[in-house]
């Protein structure tokens, strides 16, 4: 991460330290300015760099791969190329889910896998080794105009890339990687580079889409958009498992070497601690937790191979509990939350609901969503949508509720304080699903650059 003064961090009005003099930006201009960049223009952004970087390498690194991971046989992924992974526990439930790119024949880089797959490394006993990764700076663009301002940053045509593909470029006489991916569900890019080329890079991309209307990021909103394109995140919308997983694990997860290992990494201490959950559902934390059934990533699953968590997918594999949607809140009933604490000492406020979402600004928040007096399931990561006017969540909820239209009632309010009915309707998901989707956009709609 980046000193006070990287233009990463210049001119933003509120910052995030992460120790050792480093810093990322909290909010740039606004919340509502940057997340609404992502639909009009593009917001450009540094949060990434506090993902956990973690190398696999050597004769098993494949082998080691496939029976942690769900997915299908990674000797298959070519050099260059990445796939979203999932890590689960024995119960079935998400230790992990991030990228995998490979390097080359024995490397797999990964992010957001870690520590969960660095536990492994350490514990398997495989023919196989791992090494954090700090040397490299990890950014994000996102928006419809993303193509065309790395395009005129680097110089390059990169029309040719697919969704989850990868190229190698040039920016401001640096090496860069960029990979098409991103969570709002707009068209999005992430590069990759040397550290030390950091701020060249990103001045270099602020310069290109100054005329295209590019705006920074901040770290509150990073998250925002992803409730919007039907991304679940963690931390936000589900956490991971990990010190309810054995013993063992949880010992790792609490260390100080992994701590050290980590340094920067946002989540480190949370791995340390008991889960910091608030909200009406908080009373069990099973309620965190998810399996990829859940989320609608069972698509990603293999079955052709053993992996660890197989034997309690497979049983539920044919009638999966519960499937996310989203929540629309009711303005009224939010309203009359934020209203509930300006009625005078006598009346016990409800808990804030003015912040822009859940998680970053907050705690974990998981609220209990009622249908007929029962509870059918568990809403996470309230977010004001600035594009919709909307405030909107996604749920997790009973396969067989999840309705379009259908009105729910969420339970607004923390376990052991005053809990308020907010009345919500079941809407689609993913929220945004417009033209520029990023998994099926055809970027021949934007003219090709003209390249030197």
């Amino acid at each position: 991460m980046f000193s006070i003064d990287h233009s990463v961090n210049n001119g933003a009005l509120h910052f995030m330290h992460f120790g050792n003099s480093k810093f990322l930006p909290s909010v740039v201009t606004s919340p509502k300015e940057e997340l609404l960049a992502a639909r009009s223009s593009a917001w450009l952004g540094a949060f990434l760099n506090i993902s956990p970087v973690y190398d696999v390498y050597g004769p098993d690194a494949d082998k080691l791969m496939n029976y942690v991971c769900v997915n299908r046989d990674f000797s298959k992924l070519k050099v260059s190329s990445s796939r979203h992974a999932l890590l689960c526990n024995e119960k079935g439930q998400l230790l992990a889910d991030g990228l995998v790119t490979r390097i080359d024949e024995q490397t797999l880089r990964t992010y957001w896998l870690a520590p969960a797959v660095s536990y492994y490394v350490d514990t398997l006993g495989m023919d196989v080794k791992g090494k954090w990764v700090y040397d490299e700076y990890f950014y994000q663009i996102d928006g419809p105009k993303s193509l065309e301002i790395m395009e005129k940053a680097t110089g390059s045509d990169l029309h040719e890339m697919k969704f989850a593909g990868k190229m190698d470029v040039k920016i401001a006489g640096t090496d860069m990687s960029i990979v098409r991916l991103g969570m709002s569900g707009c068209l999005a890019y992430e590069m990759h580079g040397a550290l030390e080329n950091a701020d060249k890079a990103f001045a270099a991309i602020l310069a290109a889409g100054e005329e295209f209307g590019i705006k920074r990021l901040g770290f509150a909103q990073y998250c925002r958009n992803h409730t919007q394109g039907g991304y679940p995140n963690q931390w936000i919308q589900f956490w991971y498992p990990s010190l309810t997983s054995g013993e063992k694990m949880a010992d790792y997860m609490k260390s100080d070497k992994l701590r050290d290992d980590m340094k920067n990494c946002s989540y480190a201490n949370y791995l340390r601690t008991n889960y910091p959950f608030e909200g009406s559902a908080s009373d069990n934390v099973e309620n965190a937790f998810v399996t990829p059934f859940d989320l609608d990533w069972d698509y990603l699953i293999n079955w052709d191979h053993d992996f660890i968590g197989k034997e309690t997918l497979l049983k539920i594999k044919d009638n999966p509990p519960r499937k996310i949607t989203t929540l629309e809140w009711n303005a009224e009933d939010v309203a009359a939350v934020v209203a509930s604490s300006f009625m005078g000492q006598d009346v016990e406020p409800a808990a804030d609901i003015t912040s822009t979402g859940d998680g970053g600004e907050r705690p974990f928040v998981m609220s209990k969503v009622m249908l007929d007096g029962k509870v059918i399931g568990v809403a996470t990561g309230r977010t004001q949508d600035f594009y919709h006017r909307r405030m909107i969540s996604l749920a997790y909820l009973e396969r067989d509720k999840v309705v379009e239209g259908k009105d729910v009632v969420v339970i607004w309010g923390d376990a052991d304080g005053r809990q308020m009915e907010i009345r919500a309707k079941i809407a689609a998901f993913p929220y945004y699903n417009e033209e520029y989707r990023n998994e099926t956009f055809d970027v021949e709609k934007i003219p090709h650059p003209t390249v030197k």
